[in-house]
């Protein structure tokens, strides 16, 4: 419930609740707050069973975290009845990555004819000369 709350932000609160309710009444305070806390709690339970009662035996193994998008997902994507575990351990990333990187560094027959065999795509355009100068665009400007 609080997993993102660090040290000193429960120093700091429990700080300000002795400042705010004296050192005579916070354990009074904590008591309450426990009590409506194990309240709220019972109140949901109670009404998740009515629903799930209401609902009936064939929706016994209906869970409300299934309400969640990214968990309703989750648990209809590792369902067996798909093959998607097949088709996700089918799939090695490293493999069909090298075989983009072969067909890219693959010589093309006309290409090679006129380079020599072999493309460089890392070497540089030649700077044009004083005298020739690139074409001037005026829709790029």
């Amino acid at each position: 419930m609080f997993n993102d709350i660090g040290p000193l932000e429960l120093i700091t609160l429990v700080v300000l609740a002795v400042l705010v309710f004296g050192p005579d009444k916070l354990p009074k305070v904590i008591q309450d707050v426990m009590r409506t806390v194990r309240k709220i709690r019972e109140f949901s339970e109670s009404a998740k069973e009515d629903i799930r009662s209401e609902l009936g035996p064939e929706f016994k193994d209906f869970e409300f975290e299934d309400l969640n998008p990214k968990t309703f997902i989750r648990k209809q994507l590792d369902n067996d009845e798909l093959g998607l575990k097949e088709i996700r351990n089918g799939f090695d990333l490293k493999k069909e990555m090298a075989e983009v990187t072969d067909a890219v560094h693959s010589t093309d027959t006309s290409a090679a004819s006129s380079s020599g065999g072999r493309i460089d795509m890392t070497k540089k355009p030649d700077e044009p000369g004083e005298d020739n100068r690139p074409p001037f665009d005026a829709d790029a400007t």
